[in-house]
C-alpha cells in the first residue's frame, strides 16, 4: 500500500483505473478533473463542486472523456428498505395526485470564537489542503480534529471544521442538502432542470470567524409546472412530496445521525403518508432500478460503461440547486434563475457569486486552462 500527501502522484500511475474522492469540498474540483483528464474514472463524495462554475466544467469534461463519474448522493441507494427510492417510485406514480409543494427540513451548525493558531502537523500538506482557497493560519478548528476517538485512534467522531467555514464547505445547505436536493429532483421528476424564481433568508455569524457558515434559514423556490419547495431548519430533516391528493414523506433510518447535530425528534416514520393506503406498493407504475450499495453501482458501472444512479450531470443539478439557495440566503432578496442559460437573469452580482477565485497555483479553473493552453501549444 503507498501512503501519499500529493493526489498527483497517485495520478500518473497507470496501475489505477478508477479513483475515490473523499475530499472536502474546496478540493473537489480539481482532484476529480486531474483524474478525468488522466483517463481514471471517479466516485466523489457530496456536493458535487464547491462552485456552480466548477460543476458546470466537471459536467462537460465527464461527457467529454466518456468517463464513468457517481457522485456519492447515497440515499438512492440508502438502507435495507431503499426508502427514498420507493418513495419516488410513487410519488413518480401519482399516489398524492398532482404534486403542488415539496418541503425539504436540514440542520444548522453552531459557531464560536476563533481558537488560535497551532504548529502545523507532520502528517498534513497544509498548502496543499488549502488549495484554491486563500492562505489562513492553521488550527484545528479550521481543518480536521487531531484529538483521541474513542477506541484510542483518530477522533473520527468529531465533525471537522471545514464544514463551518464558508471557504471549504457553504455550510448545511449543501452538507444535508445535496442528499435532500437529489431526492427531491429525483421525486418531481426534475433531475435535468433546476428551480426558476429563488428567495430567502439566511442568519451567519461574523464573516471574519472561522465558523461562519449559515445558521437558521427559510428558502421558497419554484421549479417548472408550479411546484412550490420550502427548505427550512424549522421543518424535520427529511423530504416531504404534497399534492392534492395527499403528501409522502421519506428520511434516514433515525432522527439524528452522526452528521445532523441538531438532533431534533420527529413523530414521522422514515417513509410515512397521509394515509397508510398511499405507500400501499401494489400498482406502482414507475420501477426505478434498485441499488443497496451506491459504491457496487459505481463499480458495476465501471465495468459495464453504462451510466451510474447518480451521474455528473444530475448532481451537478441537484448540486446548483443547493449553491442558488446560498446566493438567495445572502442577499436576501428575490433571484430569478433560468436553467436552460443556467445563469441569474439580469443580475451580475449573484451571477459573480456563481464561481470564486483560485489561489496561484491551485484550482480546477486554472487547471482546465492550463491543459487548454497546452493542447493549443501541441497543435
Amino acid at each position: 500500500m503507498q501512503v501519499t500527501t500529493d493526489y498527483r502522484q497517485l495520478m500518473s500511475r497507470p496501475d489505477i483505473d478508477a479513483v475515490v474522492v473523499s475530499l472536502p469540498d474546496h478540493q473537489h474540483a480539481e482532484v476529480v478533473l486531474a483524474a478525468l483528464y488522466a483517463g481514471k474514472d471517479v466516485y466523489v463524495q457530496k456536493p458535487f463542486t464547491m462552485t456552480h462554475a466548477e460543476g458546470v466544467l466537471l459536467r462537460d469534461v465527464v461527457k467529454q472523456t466518456g468517463r464513468v463519474l457517481q457522485v456519492g448522493s447515497q440515499q438512492r441507494s440508502w438502507g435495507p428498505n431503499e426508502q427514498f427510492r420507493k418513495a419516488v417510485e410513487l410519488v413518480r406514480s401519482g399516489r398524492v395526485g398532482k404534486l403542488r409543494n415539496v418541503e425539504i427540513g436540514l440542520p444548522t451548525d453552531p459557531t464560536k470564537p476563533d481558537d488560535p493558531a497551532q504548529p502545523v502537523p507532520q502528517n498534513l500538506n497544509y498548502d496543499l489542503w488549502l488549495g484554491p482557497t486563500p492562505e489562513a493560519y492553521y488550527t484545528e478548528q479550521r481543518v480536521h480534529p487531531q484529538g483521541t476517538g474513542r477506541n484510542g485512534g483518530p477522533d473520527v467522531d468529531s465533525r471537522p471544521g471545514w464544514l463551518r467555514n464558508d471557504r471549504y464547505c457553504l455550510g448545511m445547505i449543501t452538507g444535508w442538502g445535496a442528499h435532500h436536493f437529489d431526492t427531491a429532483h429525483w421525486g418531481m421528476d426534475l433531475e435535468h432542470t433546476g428551480p426558476t424564481k429563488i428567495e430567502g433568508k439566511g442568519e451567519f455569524p461574523p464573516q471574519d470567524r472561522i465558523w461562519n457558515v449559515h445558521g437558521a434559514y427559510e428558502i421558497h423556490l419554484e421549479y417548472p409546472g408550479g411546484i412550490a419547495m420550502r427548505v427550512s431548519d424549522k421543518l424535520p430533516n427529511g423530504i416531504k412530496f404534497v399534492g392534492d391528493e395527499g403528501w409522502i414523506f421519506v428520511s434516514r433510518d433515525a432522527s439524528q445521525t452522526a452528521s445532523d447535530p441538531s438532533g431534533r425528534q420527529t413523530s414521522l416514520k422514515s417513509l410515512d403518508a397521509s394515509d397508510a393506503r398511499l405507500l400501499d406498493p401494489n400498482g406502482v407504475k414507475v420501477q426505478l432500478l434498485p441499488s443497496k450499495s451506491h459504491h457496487k453501482n459505481w463499480l458495476d458501472c465501471v465495468q459495464s460503461r453504462k451510466t451510474p444512479l447518480a451521474p455528473a450531470d444530475v448532481a451537478h443539478r441537484s448540486n446548483t440547486s443547493c449553491i442558488l439557495s446560498w446566493v438567495a440566503m445572502k442577499l436576501e432578496r428575490p433571484l430569478t434563475w433560468d436553467p436552460k442559460a443556467e445563469r441569474f437573469v439580469n443580475d451580475a452580482q449573484a451571477n459573480a457569486m456563481l464561481t470564486r477565485p483560485e489561489r496561484e497555483g491551485y484550482g480546477a479553473l486554472r487547471l482546465a486552462a492550463t491543459r487548454g493552453k497546452v493542447r493549443k501549444a501541441a497543435g
